[in-house]
């Protein structure tokens, strides 16, 4: 089953094309990776794929409906999103569990809609799957970097989408807050029942166990694409970032060294 495809897919700003025949398909229970150069036009994909971006050329189908022919407000509610973009949507005041809770009606504050027990109690539990239960009480604002990131990501499984997209989810956290953000993705990612999902990262230490395919974009087009195995190797980061990078995979983890 077809999560989402992109067939030809251009985007220009301007006179420069941010990508370029772009042909991208994931599907169900497939977990990718983006990875590229700074200005590939990784996070562009990644807005393509969350409705926020329509493309100059070429056509996307996201859960089976064409962008173009369907309203992206009803489809954005079946699709979860972090962003760094979407923290700052976020009021300072708004407490922990409220962010969370949101979700499920597609806002990013609360005003006055009512949610069920079952609402709470899924948010709740979403929470303490992400460790941070604990600060439900608490003023989103007040936060860490990393503990906003985790209840960000718990506020992105709460309207249990079909498609999870993340952009750098782990960017910014010091070695422990990472650390234990990776673990929390690899239970995502090993979980059956988990959505398909999409995530562009600039550091392969930041690739989750659980990762089953790859694409690396360079100068906004598709340099390679298909299971992470084939994708990611010495041969193709060291063509991707223009220098010689020797990559290793040992239990589940990348890393990159010149």
């Amino acid at each position: 089953m077809s999560i989402a495809r992109l067939t030809g897919v251009g985007v220009r700003k301007g006179d420069s094309w941010i990508l370029k025949e772009v042909n991208f398909e994931v599907g169900a229970g497939q977990r990718w990776v983006i990875i590229g150069p700074n200005g590939a036009g990784k996070t562009t994909l990644l807005r393509i794929l969350a409705t926020q971006l329509f493309p100059t050329v070429g056509t996307v189908e996201i859960l089976d409906e064409r962008l173009g022919a369907v309203d992206v407000f009803e489809l954005r509610p079946r699709i979860g999103l972090t962003s760094a973009a979407l923290l700052d949507q976020f009021e300072f005041g708004e407490k922990v569990i409220d962010i969370a809770l949101t979700a499920a009606w597609g806002f990013t504050g609360r005003w006055r809609e009512e949610y069920a027990d079952e609402d709470i109690a899924r948010a709740h539990s979403l929470l303490h799957l992400m460790e941070v239960d604990h600060l439900s009480e608490r003023v989103f604002g007040t936060l860490s970097e990393g503990e906003k990131k985790r209840v960000q990501l718990a506020r992105a499984l709460m309207p249990n989408p079909e498609l999870l997209l993340l952009d750098e989810p782990a960017a910014g956290m010091d070695i422990g807050a990472r650390e234990s953000m990776l673990l929390q993705l690899a239970i995502i990612a090993l979980d059956p029942l988990s959505p398909a999902t999409v995530m562009v990262t600039h550091h392969l230490e930041e690739i989750p166990i659980g990762t089953t395919h790859a694409i690396i974009l360079k100068e906004g087009a598709v340099m390679s694409a298909g299971l992470i195995e084939d994708v990611i190797n010495s041969v193709t980061v060291s063509l991707a970032f223009g220098m010689n990078i020797k990559v290793a995979h040992e239990e589940g983890r990348w890393s990159a060294r010149t």
